[in-house]
């Protein structure tokens, strides 16, 4: 009886009763509301789903696939991972730098950690290293010929990134460190993989709510922009017909990527590793001399890292973590930072017009697309411009303040990195 006895007191049926039990059950409860989310109502289901099926295995009590100890106040504690016991020693040190004390009881001084699955795929997060290669697929897919067409477009791109300072400076109001502010205002860029990345340098505590804030609204973009791009703009500024772009030629396309890496790495240094693996991708794919080399970037590698980012990042959010008022106001500025940004590109665009002669004019709408959103922010930019004149195609236009912003995120976020880094 006693072997059965501590059989079933070692079930995660039994753990759910003691401790964290109850919270493990309301984040696995979340966790299964953001499937349903990616599911059926296909929120960004290549992220939302893996990231969240990592918040329902970190929360399944006794599985043991993630521990926080391990990334304990911003640092990777490699000792552990070579099994060194814990030390009294390290619990002090990170008491003293603001652990939480849910994350220090869930270890024992003296005793070593057993390392879980996710431990080793979270340190491709930690490192950095997942974000870059999701951005070399990025690159691989996408067209900057609209953007070298139309340079222009590069100050709407620049203009959108407005949401990442202005929440910042929200954030810091509410009671959030300047790392942490910093990490909650890059979700206005509207790319994940740039939140995650600044998010595991500045404030790896705060990964799971704002991955889970920076997806979730990515996702609502068909939602959240249209009302404020037609709040901010004349249905005569709607209507504005654009001229076709001008053909790019491949030479420009080659230069683009090699001219970018080299200049934005000059003048920012800690944005480097974002645009050189976005704009390597993106060489890969208009040098035309290395298909394998871009077909792998854009699927197989794309893939297979989508999956370990997600899964990572999801197992962040820990109940210890996840449920708090800290949680509530990080998604609450999300709106606040996605709202911005689209306010910042299409009011650049308006204030363009007073300057440029008639028949030259930007149509504003193109402005929202400044969010990095790739293609989806650009694809609202031409639903809302066809209600209001049938016969405009603002899609490819658009496109040129929506790749700019992919620019603009890594720009702003290697800025915040070496403020705060």
């Amino acid at each position: 009886m006693e072997t059965i006895l501590n059989f079933l007191q070692q079930t995660g049926f039994y753990l759910f009763t003691t401790g964290d039990g109850l919270k493990q059950l309301a984040m696995i409860l979340i966790a299964f509301g953001l499937m349903f989310l990616a599911i059926k109502k296909k929120f960004e289901p290549m992220l939302l789903l893996p990231i969240a099926f990592g918040m329902l295995l970190t929360n399944l009590p006794g599985a043991g696939m993630y521990h926080e100890i391990l990334f304990a106040g911003g640092h990777i504690h490699w000792e552990l991972f070579g099994g060194a016991a814990v030390t009294q020693e390290l619990i002090d040190s990170l008491t003293a730098s603001g652990v939480s004390e849910a994350v220090l009881a869930s270890v024992t001084v003296g005793s070593p950690i057993t390392i879980g699955l996710i431990d080793i795929l979270y340190l491709g997060v930690k490192l950095g290293i997942y974000p870059c290669l999701i951005f070399m697929g990025v690159g691989a897919m996408t067209d900057f010929g609209p953007l070298i067409a139309n340079p222009k477009s590069l100050l709407l791109g620049a203009a959108a990134q407005l949401g990442i300072f202005l929440t910042y400076f929200f954030a810091t109001l509410t009671g959030f460190t300047p790392a942490e502010a910093a990490s909650i205002g890059i979700i206005g860029g509207a790319d994940g993989p740039t939140a995650i990345y600044v998010t595991t340098q500045l404030a790896p505590w705060l990964l799971g709510p704002i991955a889970v804030a920076a997806y979730s609204y990515m996702a609502l973009v068909p939602v959240i922009q249209p009302p404020i791009m037609k709040l901010l703009t004349t249905r005569k500024e709607r209507q504005i017909a654009m001229k076709e772009l001008r053909p790019v030629s491949k030479l420009q396309k080659i230069l683009f990527p090699i001219i970018v890496t080299a200049f934005v790495a000059l003048l920012v240094p800690s944005a480097a590793p974002l645009i050189g693996c976005l704009m390597l991708g993106n060489l890969f794919k208009e040098s035309g001399v290395v298909e394998r080399l871009n077909k792998t970037a854009q699927n197989e590698l794309m893939n297979i890292v989508t999956i370990f980012l997600g899964l990572s990042v999801g197992a962040t959010a820990t109940a210890a973590t996840f449920l708090s008022w800290n949680t509530l106001k990080i998604i609450a500025m999300g709106v606040v930072a996605f709202g911005f940004g689209t306010a910042g590109g299409v009011l650049l665009a308006k204030l363009m017009n007073l300057f440029l002669p008639e028949g030259k004019k930007i149509n504003p709408l193109i402005g929202s697309a400044g969010v990095s959103a790739v293609p989806m922010a650009a694809r609202v930019s031409q639903s809302v411009g066809q209600k209001e004149n049938p016969g405009n195609f603002l899609l490819m236009h658009a496109m040129g303040p929506n790749v700019a912003g992919v620019i603009g995120s890594a720009i702003a976020a290697g800025v915040l990195l070496a403020l705060f880094g």
